[in-house]
């Protein structure tokens, strides 16, 4: 196995992907405004960390000079930072705005392309996308996140043009519905209606399953929401 990155690493989804890539036998490199956060992450799978600002190139370019220091192929690259600004459209602060949208969609381009570059001489790897349903669907008092996640799905399907035909396996993830985590309590009706959020180590196994498709029958795109959820 090779190195896997994780932009926007943390509790929930990177957690259980983290945990799951590093029994696989990858080497990691977890990258998060604060480091300090993933010590105990770290310590359950020999994380390298890197603190990383996404939507700052350079910060982007350690992170993956990190990668290399490991001395194993990429394999692996997953984007999950976003940023979210609710509010009427006649009141958002436009700089706020601005940085959001840099974080969500700019981002995801800067690990892209750093990825690729690595991926596209060996012929193989796998760059994974986290979206959301305002990626396909802008919902009221939130076109700041609706531009983040449409710009980030746009950038995949790009790239999936562009680069299956290479080697390199894209992945766009419409997460629709909350995610599991002891801060955030299932649905008020979860007594009649359980698994009402999406789980965090169900979906990071439906990335591993992703990764692991045959290149005869690739998918670029795949959405995952709780068997309740309204679509």
């Amino acid at each position: 196995m090779g190195t896997a990155v994780i932009i926007g690493a943390g509790e929930g989804l990177s957690a259980s992907l983290a945990r799951k890539l590093a029994q696989r036998g990858h080497k990691l490199v977890l990258a998060a405004r604060n480091t300090d956060k993933l010590a105990d992450l770290v310590a359950d799978t020999g994380a390298a960390a890197v603190t990383c600002n996404a939507s700052d190139p350079t910060d982007m370019e350690a992170v993956f000079a990190a990668a290399d220091k490991l001395g194993e192929p990429l394999d692996i690259a997953v984007y999950n930072p976003s940023a979210r600004v609710r509010g009427s459209i006649v009141d958002i602060d436009p700089t706020t705005v601005k940085d959001a949208i840099l974080v969500t969609a700019y981002g995801g381009f800067l690990m892209g392309q750093q990825a690729a570059k690595r991926m596209v001489p060996n012929g193989k790897g796998s760059i994974l996308f986290t979206g959301a349903s305002a990626g396909v669907k802008g919902y009221p008092m939130s076109s700041t996140f609706a531009m983040g996640k449409f710009a980030l799905r746009g950038l995949a399907q790009s790239m999936a043009r562009e680069l299956h035909p290479k080697g390199v396996h894209i992945g766009h993830f419409v997460i629709d519905g909350g995610i599991r985590n002891h801060n955030r309590p299932e649905r008020i009706d979860a007594a009649d209606n359980p698994d009402s959020m999406l789980d965090p180590e169900a979906i990071a196994d439906s990335y591993l399953h992703f990764i692991d498709q045959p290149r005869s029958s690739w998918a670029w795109e795949i959405e995952l929401r709780p068997w309740v959820e309204n679509f």
